[in-house]
């Protein structure tokens, strides 16, 4: 059966998590044991160290770039995210001080929260990125039945609530980041020290940073059904999106 015209295939999990958390952190602290281990010399021992360094941010690039050209779907998280790896690999390569990797973990999350309160009352709010995706929501079934039932402005409300929610978020986030950051990062850039510290950090960025985030953004999304179904009078079945709803009818 021919793919759904405009259907987006869904992410894998497992894929996201080796390519951004799991590989990066492996060669990061363990990097040099293993390549020793598989019989390579480290006579140059700052080399391997950026070596290893550029080789475990590859992972995440890679994968991120990827990622962007397969789906075909630029936006502005996709793109921090990117520039949040570029980001550390110049901060490690030009071996700055530790207080720029403090500065870059805070900044990112922070940059985002800032964007979705500032394009809150745009024609293109970033919170509908989050919360209201088309390719999870029936967006124009939706907005159809909001204009029916005269509930534009009510559901506008909510919306906004789910965008402070999602803000809030992203401040969490940013705070979390700068306390992790400043326990983790004690050496200088450009040494087997600094690049287990970014190990780390990456490693424990999952439990400390985005589960605790990813639960205020699930209530924001929580949130909007309710709205979905108070506003626009629909039940969560009818208000997903056409393949969505396609394929829960073909599983009863």
């Amino acid at each position: 059966m021919p793919e759904t015209k405009g259907k987006k295939s869904a992410e894998n999990i497992w894929l996201n998590l080796g390519f951004n958390i799991a590989a990066p952190t492996l060669l990061l602290i363990k990097g040099k044991s293993l390549l020793s281990w598989l019989g390579f010399d480290f006579s140059d021992s700052a080399f391997a160290t950026s070596a290893i360094f550029v080789a475990a941010l590859l992972f995440p690039l890679v994968y991120g770039i990827w990622d962007l050209v397969s789906r075909r779907k630029w936006n502005v998280f996709s793109i921090l995210g990117i520039a949040s790896v570029l980001l550390t690999g110049g901060i490690g390569l030009m071996k700055l001080s530790r207080e720029w990797m403090i500065v870059k973990e805070t900044a990112v999350p922070l940059v985002l929260g800032v964007a979705v309160l500032a394009t809150l009352k745009t024609k293109k709010p970033l919170v509908k990125l989050l919360v209201m995706n088309e390719n999870v929501l029936d967006i124009q079934r939706i907005e159809e039945a909001l204009a029916r039932r005269g509930e534009a402005e009510n559901f506008g409300e909510y919306l906004r609530r789910a965008t402070y929610l999602v803000a809030a978020s992203f401040l969490l986030s940013a705070v979390l980041n700068c306390i992790l950051a400043c326990i983790i990062f004690k050496s200088p850039a450009g040494t087997d020290a600094f690049n287990e510290e970014v190990g780390r950090m990456t490693a424990l960025s999952w439990p400390v940073i985005v589960l605790p985030t990813t639960v205020i953004m699930i209530f924001a999304i929580m949130q909007i059904f309710k709205a979905v179904k108070n506003c626009a009078g629909l039940e969560i079945e009818e208000a997903l999106a056409a393949h969505l709803r396609d394929k829960g009818a073909g599983e009863k």
